[in-house]
């Protein structure tokens, strides 16, 4: 049974029963939670991030979050803990996953960006065989290592809750990633997973090979992230194949791999024949024109499905570009697409600045608007992307989140 929300004074409280010292950003927090009114008929979320503050606050350590889970364990209207960005090592990760086996209503976790290690992936990952109430776990940017990521993909054979799993940039390898797509095989539950910038250290793509066989046989995964994998042409081929038979991906990120027009190719036909696939991030590699047109005329002629585009920097000059904005005119179902970084000449300009005139593509849901200077129409960058709130998220709610970020307007995973 939950306690009345009056979490800061359970928070004192614990701070002298444990001989702590009291974080004021806690202290905070928690004061600014008991005066929420959907406390008691929501669930909320308490917003722990360290790197979210004009002023400096004192991020949470591990003796920190020894004291708060004390006050969290009774308290079944706190649904989501935001920690990304604090100091909290294995030891925070021994607290936490005690924590996990005892809860039964947390939905929501984010330790992205801490100091947790291999040991603390391991009981983290350990705990999940037993919870059933964590919806989205974040471990983007702790340096877990290829055994700490092996913990997670043997949980994934046996967790049935989990949606959403974000190990982005926590150094995992060759071995984690084969063994993810096998456990992925048979996992029904996961909707959303992020692989970025694994440590890869063969040229063959063989994770490329185990995760298109996965998806070939996988009806549940939603969103998948592969960037930074060092994809090719070869692995580009391998996806689109498996993707052929698969009827449940919509959102596919391929950014910053080694896809050149070739491989986009593969991508053009698959977007002839798709019929699920809503959002393509290619930014970051180097499809040139010869890429972009193959784009633009499966979007143009057959695809009535894909509704967010990124070719951020891909050396995409006039020609190219100017063929994607024309494909928008025929097809009225793309309504997202990203274009800076590429060689934004006149004709650019023009054809997009045309797109945003006529109301065929809202400035919230691009990258550039227009300007004039001297008679002629430019283009100036705007800070919309696919990934633009992939690593923060702002405290105030003056951004649509569609601008926001595109992927969680678009293709909603879960409520978190």
């Amino acid at each position: 049974m939950s306690v009345l929300p009056d979490l800061h004074l359970h928070y004192v409280q614990a701070c002298q029963n444990l001989s702590q010292p009291e974080n004021p950003f806690i202290a905070r927090v928690l004061q600014e939670a008991d005066k929420n009114d959907e406390i008691g008929t929501k669930g909320i979320t308490l917003k722990l991030a360290g790197n979210n503050h004009l002023v400096p606050v004192p991020r949470v350590t591990d003796d920190d979050l020894g004291v708060l889970v004390s006050v969290l364990g009774q308290a079944a209207f706190v649904t989501g803990l935001d920690l990304a960005y604090n100091l909290l090592t294995d030891a925070g990760a021994k607290t936490m996953a005690t924590f996990l086996q005892e809860n039964s209503t947390l939905q929501y976790l984010n330790l992205m960006f801490n100091d947790i290690g291999t040991s603390g992936a391991e009981l983290i990952a350990g705990a999940l065989h037993s919870n059933q109430s964590l919806v989205h776990l974040r471990m983007t940017g702790n340096k877990i290592g290829n055994q700490g990521g092996m913990f997670f993909a043997s949980m994934l054979k046996i967790n049935s809750t989990l949606e959403k799993l974000d190990l982005g940039d926590c150094d995992v390898g060759l071995q984690c990633l084969t063994a993810t797509a096998i456990a992925l095989t048979q996992n029904k539950s996961l909707k959303a997973i992020n692989l970025n910038r694994p440590l890869l250290s063969s040229q063959q793509e063989e994770t490329t090979v185990h995760i298109a066989r996965m998806l070939r046989s996988n009806s549940s995964l939603v969103e998948l992230h592969l960037g930074k994998h060092e994809m090719k042409n070869f692995g580009v081929e391998r996806l689109c194949n498996a993707l052929y038979e698969n009827s449940s991906l919509r959102y596919l990120d391929l950014s910053c791999n080694n896809i050149i027009c070739d491989g986009v190719k593969f991508l053009g036909d698959l977007l002839r024949r798709n019929q699920t696939l809503e959002i393509l991030d290619l930014s970051a590699n180097r499809i040139e024109d010869v890429g972009a047109i193959y784009l633009s005329e499966a979007l143009a002629t057959r695809n009535r499905t894909l509704k967010a585009l990124s070719v951020v920097s891909n050396n995409i000059t006039g020609k190219g570009l100017v063929a994607l904005a024309q494909s928008m005119h025929s097809n009225i179902t793309l309504s997202h697409i990203y274009i800076w970084g590429n060689k934004l000449d006149r004709s650019t300009c023009a054809a997009f600045s045309e797109l945003i005139a006529v109301d065929r593509l809202q400035l919230d849901c691009t990258d550039v608007a227009p300007y004039e200077v001297d008679g002629a129409v430019l283009l100036a960058e705007q800070s919309h992307g696919l990934a633009k709130h992939r690593y923060w998220i702002p405290r105030s709610a003056a951004v649509a989140p569609g601008a926001a970020n595109a992927s969680l307007e678009i293709v909603a995973v879960s409520e978190y």
